[in-house]
């Protein structure tokens, strides 16, 4: 998924990142299961509760999981086609189909009885030494269990939370549902409107980068939030609803239980968050204060009356360009095509040759009707993966194409002797974090001499500014970061809240930015991730770390030593292992911020 520009909501749409009305298998799950009650018990050291199992309880749930994959595996590869088939038209016959098929699989999880099956089935088929977590978190999360479980077990760990998290009425399955595709065709299909004419999120991009004019600036600004009010009611509207399937599963809100269906630990999440903007506070002060001062040079305003529209982003997710160095110049001369086939220059010449195969069945140029944004989306599992972008001759793009295909990637070398719930990422951000990795490459100098024909002279006249650049990417994402996970789980606490004062409060806190004077509108609701990702924008974040992690273990590779390196370690162990294990085997150190933190310096 590529976060950096403004609507480019981009998922990997395979088994892991559509809110709860419309997953098909959730490979980021979370929380001990009710087995309490069963003979056999013995008793750790740590005095939690393990028990030994027979051949004949592995049987019948290797039976059960056999059945299980082949028939989710089926309704996996109808959904995510029909969810192409709407993405790129954009029709409601199409989205009407997205949406049934989303259900279907929602529906087939929240069978009771196969739920009770499950259950029973791994509670009486525990492995020598595992832990029967029950409610115990911090069981759940021990390093004896990350070990200490085998592939069979992680995949039925995975397909019973995904029955878990659907045990819920079929007519509240299917009202998510309903009301999320409707908001998805709405942020589809919707171009700004300015004086009568229509302009794609693209044009208006483009615009903005090159407008000087305060007043026409805001003008754009506003247009690209005019979708936020079309969508608030039913937007707030769907917050409840889920936050109703929340409190039926057990949950204070969705919020909470996302994040703990995520593998994570709300506490533990929550104080990475508070860590980075603590130490990213100063930084980024002293970094917003010279770009203010550069910018009202630019645009003849005193620093102190810079308004959000004067940053070139909507949302300020990104930098812009310095006095120094426009990254876009040294893409300026190309097309679109070209930067399609720069990324495949890239690609082969790192030994994954194989991103023919996923271009050919992509979508990478803007038509009518197809989504604005950027995806990929694995179809079954078996190697059919795609990306959607709508290529344009920039640096963004050029950085979305080469993120988009990281994922495609990672999903095309998951290991397919695997079971079809462990063929996905080891976790949301560390799919994030081989995107960002390589999307990272399209502002690095000796890169664009490489593969996109800069100048060597003119490349490293400005290395030092781009270096300075992407450290400013990084300070202003990680803040915006912060936006997104503070609002969205202020959202979930309280859908009745006075949510268009929370957000530019929010934005004021963490991105200091000052909000437009008597503004009173639902500039919130124009981010798409609301709806269609709901609950995700903390593991882009994340995912930045991980990605800190994987360039200090790698190093300087390049070539085709770079591809087998992260064939091997990092994309085909695919989710057999649960992602705290699995980040310690492939960067050889638990997640943190250090490595980030060092390249912050």
């Amino acid at each position: 998924m590529k976060p950096f520009a403004p609507f480019l909501v981009s998922a990997i749409v395979c088994l892991c990142v559509l809110p709860l009305e419309a997953q098909v298998v959730s490979g980021q799950v979370i929380d001990g299961h009710v087995v309490g009650g069963v003979g056999g018990l013995d008793i750790s050291e740590k005095g939690v509760p393990v028990k030994t199992s027979s051949q004949a309880d592995h049987a019948a749930l290797s039976r059960f999981m056999q059945t299980y994959q082949t028939e989710v595996a089926a309704l996996a590869k109808t959904a995510n086609l029909a969810w192409w088939e709407a993405s790129t038209t954009g029709t409601d016959a199409a989205f009407k189909s997205a949406a049934e098929a989303s259900l279907a699989i929602s529906t087939y999880h929240s069978d009771p009885v196969q739920y009770a099956e499950i259950k029973r089935l791994r509670a009486a088929s525990l492995e020598p030494g595992q832990i029967l977590t029950s409610d115990n978190e911090d069981a759940y999360h021990s390093e004896q269990r990350l070990k200490g479980m085998s592939v069979d077990a992680r995949a039925a760990e995975l397909a019973e939370l995904a029955y878990e998290r659907n045990q819920l009425p079929p007519a509240l399955l299917a009202q998510m549902t309903e009301m999320s595709s409707e908001l998805e065709q709405i942020f589809q299909t919707q171009r700004c409107v300015i004086d009568g004419q229509e302009y794609t999120n693209n044009d208006l991009l483009e615009w903005l980068e090159r407008e000087t004019d305060s007043a026409v600036r805001q003008k754009i600004w506003e247009a690209l939030k005019v979708v936020g009010e079309e969508v608030n009611d039913r937007l707030v509207a769907l917050a409840k609803v889920r936050n109703a399937a929340a409190k039926q599963l057990g949950y204070d809100n969705y919020w909470l239980m996302s994040v703990r269906f995520q593998e994570y630990k709300a506490e533990e999440l929550l104080a990475i968050f508070e860590e980075l903007e603590t130490s990213t506070r100063p930084l980024f002060a002293e970094m917003k204060k010279e770009m203010d001062a550069e910018l009202a040079a630019k645009f003849g305003v005193a620093a102190d009356r810079l308004m959000p529209w004067h940053y070139d982003n909507p949302f300020f997710q990104q930098a812009p360009p310095s006095k120094e160095v426009n990254p876009n110049d040294f893409y300026k001369d190309k097309t679109g095509r070209d930067i399609r086939d720069i990324s495949v220059a890239y690609y082969e010449s790192i030994g994954l040759p194989e991103i023919r195969d996923i271009l050919e069945k992509s979508s990478l140029f803007e038509q009518p009707g197809k989504s604005q944004h950027a995806f990929s989306i694995d179809i079954d599992a078996q190697g059919d993966t795609r990306i959607l972008c709508n290529l344009k001759p920039t640096v963004e793009w050029m950085d979305t194409q080469l993120h988009e295909l990281g994922h495609s990637l990672y999903s095309y070398h998951c290991d397919r002797s695997l079971p079809f719930n462990l063929r996905d990422a080891a976790h949301i951000f560390t799919t994030e974090g081989v995107a960002m990795y390589f999307g990272a490459k399209a502002r690095t100098p000796d890169w664009m001499v490489r593969f996109a024909g800069a100048d060597p002279k003119t490349a490293e006249a400005v290395a030092e500014a781009l270096k300075k650049q992407r450290r400013r990417e990084q300070l202003i994402f990680c803040r915006w970061t912060l936006v997104m996970l503070h609002f969205e789980k202020a959202l979930y606490e309280n859908p009745d809240a006075d949510l268009r004062t929370l957000w530019w409060d929010t934005v004021e806190k963490y991105q200091m930015l000052r909000r437009p004077p008597r503004r009173n509108k639902a500039d919130w609701a124009s981010k798409p991730h609301f709806t269609v990702a709901p609950v995700y924008y903390h593991n882009y974040m994340l995912g930045e770390l991980f990605g800190a992690q994987i360039r200090k273990t790698i190093g300087e590779k390049e070539g085709p030593e770079l591809g087998r390196t992260l064939i091997d370690n990092i994309f085909k162990p695919g989710a057999s292992l649960a992602w705290p294990e699995f980040v310690r085997q492939a960067t050889g150190e638990p997640l943190s911020t250090r490595a980030f933190a060092e390249e912050l310096k």
